[in-house]
């Protein structure tokens, strides 16, 4: 998918939304209103899923440092973490994708 450029024309490009479709699919909201209720939901829901992440890092970390931990724990850490990495990498991906490409001035020469 291509970024958005600096210019304020035509359609905004589909914002990744932070949860997949029923059957796994990314799921893309298209708007020019950034503040309606499905784009702020999805900022609270990024926002979730960042703090989240910042928890399970803190108690994987106590759980990882402790060379005693018992393989199930260590194991649910690796799990858990995973999930907060795919989150977080989706939430990056979005945001990614909604950083306009300055314009560079020049056409292209071809």
């Amino acid at each position: 998918m291509e970024r958005p450029t600096g210019h304020a024309h035509g359609p905004s490009a589909p914002r990744l939304l932070p949860w997949p479709s029923p059957d796994g699919n990314p799921c893309y909201l298209v708007t020019d209103d950034n503040g309606s209720y499905l784009s702020r939901l999805a900022d609270d829901m990024e926002a979730v899923q960042l703090a989240t992440g910042t928890d399970v890092l803190g108690h994987a970390r106590k759980v990882l440092d402790d060379p005693a931990s018992p393989y199930a724990e260590v194991r649910f850490a690796g799990l858990r973490l995973a999930e907060c990495l795919s989150d977080a990498l989706r939430v990056a991906e979005s945001r990614g994708m909604r950083v306009p490409v300055p314009d560079s001035g020049y056409a292209d020469e071809n």
